[in-house]
């Protein structure tokens, strides 16, 4: 059909065949392979999503926390009260947020994102990381991923955190850029690795882009990681950033490591 000023515009019947059409698509999908718990592989209403037994057993993080670390607090102490790990050891980034507990359902989550083939997690992941953060996206920020070593990015088909990175952009409308930093040494995986191990593992294993000024524009950047544990590859990450011109950094996890309730990593 053609308008008076040449465009030719689609009917509406025609918008509401293709919707009709979708819709029946996703209704046989949902019939031939019905939709399951991301953890448990319950029966669940919509695809992508938790089981009510599994999400309850999720230990999100909310206030009160530390205001740097991200840390939870059993009871309020201030709005600048920092945790002891922050005071003891300051981190070169800004803050650090996550969206959950890293616990059974966490890990069994992160492990089947990570090593399952499994990237459409990174959807549901996401949508939790998007409320955690809030504090983070003001100001037109950067969404920058944890990098892989090209040789583990193949072996694995793809980056996790770049997954989460592309999912939280979708979700806050942020810029996602998975090239800004790159990982020049393949290091040995950080599980079992202590503190201290974890830091050399890292060291001088991430360089910028060498166009990273221009990419950034001057704007803030947010790391994307799937786990925090010690920190030692977002501080690695970040002070990489720092030198190379960030104004500041700031990190998102999808989980983080918290003392008295860690499991092996």
């Amino acid at each position: 059909m053609q308008s008076a000023d040449g465009l030719v515009k689609t009917p509406r019947w025609t918008s509401g065949l293709v919707a009709g059409a979708r819709r029946l698509g996703s209704m046989l999908l949902d019939i031939a392979y019905p939709p399951v718990c991301l953890n448990c592989d319950a029966p669940t209403a919509a695809p992508d999503v938790l089981c009510a037994n599994c999400f309850h057993r999720l230990r999100p993080i909310t206030a009160p926390l530390c205001p740097v670390l991200g840390l939870p607090f059993e009871v309020s102490l201030g709005p600048d009260m920092l945790s002891a790990e922050a005071i003891a050891d300051p981190p070169p980034f800004s803050r650090a947020r996550s969206a959950v507990v890293y616990n059974e359902v966490a890990r069994t989550l992160v492990s089947r994102l990570k090593y399952g083939d499994r990237p459409e997690l990174a959807r549901f992941c996401a949508r939790l990381m998007a409320g955690a953060g809030h504090e983070l996206w003001p100001g037109n920020p950067i969404l920058v991923p944890v990098p892989l070593h090209p040789t583990r990015q193949r072996e694995r088909r793809y980056n996790q955190s770049a997954e989460l990175a592309q999912a939280l952009g979708k979700y806050t409308g942020l810029a996602v850029d998975t090239d800004l930093v790159r990982r020049i040494r393949k290091t040995r995986q950080q599980v079992g690795l202590s503190g201290d191990g974890r830091q050399r593992n890292v060291a001088g294993a991430f360089a910028v882009h060498p166009d990273m000024l221009l990419r950034s524009k001057g704007r803030r950047v947010v790391l994307v990681d799937d786990v925090y544990t010690t920190g030692a590859t977002t501080k690695a990450v970040t002070r990489v950033l720092l030198k190379g011109g960030a104004e500041s950094v700031d990190v998102m996890s999808f989980a983080r490591v918290v003392i008295g309730t860690e499991l092996p990593i």
